[in-house]
């Protein structure tokens, strides 16, 4: 319906030191919105925020400023804020578990391992809220994963970022205009360009 608000909340650190971190990949993704959408981030209480008008619907678009293994208080404060239910949230994030360039939507379930979303799921109480997962691979040993999710993203893969970006603002907008399982068919099925 009109006038129907969204929270979209792209996980990362804040920094220019970790911008291009495989992390980052949420902050990426609205980076990228934001400016295709002529959209100004301000920065306000818990993060920066930008809104966005789709079809008639506020897409309200959340940088968390509490760091990834905060982020939980970022999201309790803007849901309660704008009101938004959790039905109408949904989390970008980076995930080891998937080879880079793999896209997962999911409508709920639980953290994967995932600090930011251990943080928000134990905060506001609940898993039921949308995420999509967004593959950087492992490739790294025993003990060193710290390392490699704060590590700089190669430039084969930052030559990959705008259509993957592309994908998961497609997906955002189709979760919000067709709902979930729909927009899950087409976006998980999605590889990223080459």
């Amino acid at each position: 319906m009109a006038g129907e608000s969204y929270l979209v909340v792209g996980l990362g650190n804040i920094g220019p030191e970790y911008a291009h971190t495989r992390h980052n990949m949420g902050f990426m993704v609205l980076d990228a919105w934001s400016q295709a959408s002529n959209a100004v981030f301000t920065t306000q209480r818990y993060g920066d925020v930008a809104s966005i008008s789709v079809k008639g619907r506020n897409i309200y678009l959340l940088k968390p400023s509490t760091y990834m293994n905060l982020s939980g208080n970022a999201v309790r404060y803007w849901l309660q804020k704008l009101p938004v239910t959790e039905e109408r949230l949904i989390v970008i994030c980076d995930d080891i578990n998937l080879p880079f360039g793999t896209l997962r939507m999911r409508k709920n379930g639980s953290d994967g391992g995932h600090n930011g979303l251990k943080n928000i799921a134990e905060t506001i109480g609940t898993t039921g809220y949308a995420r999509i997962r967004m593959g950087v691979g492992h490739d790294f040993s025993q003990g060193a994963q710290v390392d490699y999710v704060l590590g700089n993203l190669s430039e084969e893969e930052q030559q990959q970022m705008p259509q993957l970006c592309k994908s998961v603002i497609q997906g955002v907008i189709d979760w919000i205009f067709v709902g979930a399982d729909r927009a899950m068919n087409v976006l998980n099925t999605k590889k990223a360009q080459k």
